[in-house]
């Protein structure tokens, strides 16, 4: 794993580097630390600030190598990441409601991008947040593959429309789990095969449905369960422009999680849909 960790020198970035450490001493990753002043004036104080960084790394275990870069952040880290190929993208965030320029950096960019908020000194609970189809199976495997690492334990999270109430028997079935994996429904088959992949990868898994709005429901989760690390997904905008589209689920959580999230890439669903479809198959 090749992973690119993000500096412009702010208490924020140190956040990254050390969860880009955590990941990076437990998956044996390469390490690039990447800093970037915005302007001139910026580069004495980035250079202390990313020798500090350096030092965090190091205690980790991790090797790494060190640049420097003068411009505009999104732009010096899509210049970077056009160049060369990496697997996770580290950024801080400089406070807990995620920033313009973070969203920017999440929809230009081509590789996952972890946002580290807050101080993270541990990663043992991870809340992967499915969509129930196919098209997610990236983001599965490379939290199969962070987890296994750290040995963490995930949830896989599902949220489901209410129906109707004369369908209320339907609620029963889907929030029991045991049923719902072996029911042999479109649902049912994907988290299964989820659940499968992950433990084929040696990590503890839990599978949890919950019905109503989204948002409320993923939020409601968040607040109620300690999580390390949430796992949300966006996907590649059609046409020729290759930019990323967040959705409102992701953007919600990046707004509201008091631990750090990972936006993974979802593979696009098939050409015969359109925008809003693959938006709401993307997060139902």
């Amino acid at each position: 794993m090749n992973i690119l960790i993000c500096s412009d020198g702010t208490p924020a970035s140190d956040n990254a580097a050390r969860l880009g450490g955590l990941l990076a001493g437990a998956t044996k990753a390469q390490v690039t630390l990447l800093g970037i002043a915005e302007n001139p004036s910026d580069e004495q104080p980035l250079r202390q600030a990313l020798d500090q960084e350096t030092d965090i790394l190091r205690r980790a275990g991790v090797e790494l190598k060190t640049a420097i870069q003068t411009g505009e952040p999104t732009a010096q880290i899509l210049g970077e990441t056009s160049t060369k190929k990496y697997d996770l993208i580290v950024i801080g965030s400089r406070r807990r409601h995620a920033s313009g320029r973070t969203y920017e950096i999440i929809k230009a960019i081509e590789p996952p991008v972890l946002v580290a908020i807050g101080a993270c000194e541990r990663l043992s609970r991870i809340l992967l947040c499915s969509g129930g189809k196919h098209f997610i199976d990236d983001a599965v495997r490379l939290t199969g593959t962070l987890a296994a690492a750290l040995h963490a334990e995930v949830t896989l999270f599902h949220v489901v429309a209410e129906p109707p109430a004369i369908y209320a028997h339907l609620v029963q079935l889907e929030e029991n789990v045991d049923a719902l994996l072996a029911s042999g429904s479109e649902l049912g088959r994907n988290l299964a095969a989820e659940k499968k992949a992950l433990e084929k990868l040696g990590v503890a898994v839990n599978v949890r449905v919950r019905h109503g709005f989204v948002v409320d429901q993923l939020l409601d989760e968040m607040r109620e369960t300690n999580y390390d690390l949430i796992v949300s997904g966006s996907s590649r905008a059609r046409g020729p422009l290759r930019y990323y589209i967040m959705g409102d689920v992701t953007q919600s959580i990046l707004d509201s999680a008091q631990c750090s999230v990972l936006v993974a890439r979802s593979q696009p669903p098939g050409p015969a849909k359109g925008l809003w479809q693959s938006l709401a198959r993307l997060f139902r």
